[in-house]
C-alpha cells in the first residue's frame, strides 16, 4: 500500500499544483512545476488547515482541495517575493 499512497500524492500534488496555476496565473506552470508547487502546497495546506483546526476528511477529494490551497499560498507568496 506504500507505493499506491506515493502514487496518489504524486497524482494530488500535480493536480493541485496544476488547478492552484491555473488560478493564480491563468494557465498552468508545465508538469514539473505543477507537481512541485502541488506537494509543496500540500504540506503548507496541512499546516494552514492545522492553524486554523480545520480537519481534511482524508479523502481524495479533501486532500485535493487542502493542496490546492496551499499551492495557492505558496503562488501568492512567490509573486510577493517575485515584484521585488
Amino acid at each position: 500500500m506504500g507505493g499506491l499512497g506515493f502514487l496518489w500524492s504524486v497524482i494530488v500534488g500535480l493536480l493541485a499544483g496544476a488547478v492552484a496555476g491555473r488560478i493564480m496565473k491563468g494557465k498552468g506552470l508545465g508538469f514539473f512545476l505543477n507537481l512541485i508547487v502541488g506537494l509543496i502546497g500540500s504540506v503548507i495546506g496541512g499546516w494552514v488547515y492545522n492553524l486554523l483546526g480545520v480537519q481534511s476528511t482524508g479523502s481524495v477529494w479533501g486532500t485535493l482541495v487542502m493542496s490546492t490551497i496551499g499551492a495557492i499560498v505558496l503562488l501568492y507568496i512567490l509573486s510577493l517575493l517575485k515584484k521585488k
